[in-house]
């Protein structure tokens, strides 16, 4: 389908694989790299943690399951689709997801995701995360607006929306299906300033 824009696109396509995914430090040891293969284990670890189940509704069951979530990651990157990283303790021990999906260039929109394993919980590790990224999309690519949502029963993810400077804009009634039925979600959204 050809089409023209009415006014130019808020990002170029091709700006984002104008360069590999980037490396990103969240403050401290907190590092948000791409997935490697040497993650499989880890991530699908994580994906049976209770919580990580409740509240993410599409769940790896294999490590073949993995690898073809992280071949689609990188199809993603090259796509302008979607970025995902591996939030990391220095480069190494796996923490957590960061994940921006639904990247409309034009617009210069994009939702976000996350989750932190057990053990990393209570620490911040979220927040930085998602803070890191929103400045890196928003400062250095030229991103407007970042969403995201959740269960308004997910207490913990609208406490790391709100930190990371995402204001709560409404609920979205009975918007999303989980395990146990339908859930209303918290709609947030961080905007990039004009001045």
């Amino acid at each position: 389908m050809t089409y023209v824009l009415s006014t130019p696109a808020a990002i170029p396509a091709g700006t984002l694989v104008a360069a590999p995914q980037p490396v990103l430090p969240a403050g401290g040891d907190l590092v948000l790299r791409p997935w490697d293969t040497a993650d499989v284990p880890a991530f699908l670890a994580a994906y049976r943690d209770p919580a990580i189940q409740r509240w993410h509704t599409h769940h790896p069951a294999t490590e073949d399951h993995v690898r073809e979530w992280f071949d689609g990651y990188r199809r993603d990157w090259a796509l302008e689709k979607a970025a995902h990283w591996a939030v990391t303790r220095d480069g190494g021990e796996v923490l957590g997801r960061l994940a921006m999906r639904g990247i409309n260039l034009d617009d210069g929109n994009a939702g976000c995701a996350y989750w932190v394993v057990p053990a990393a919980r209570g620490a911040g590790v979220a927040t930085r995360a998602l803070t890191a990224v929103s400045t890196w999309a928003m400062d250095r690519i030229g991103f407007h607006r970042l969403a995201l949502d959740h269960s308004t029963r997910n207490e913990a993810s609208c406490r790391v929306a709100t930190k990371a400077g995402y204001v709560l804009e409404g609920t979205q009634r009975s918007a999303a299906v989980h395990a146990d039925g339908r859930h209303d979600m918290h709609l947030h959204a961080r905007v990039r300033s004009s001045s």
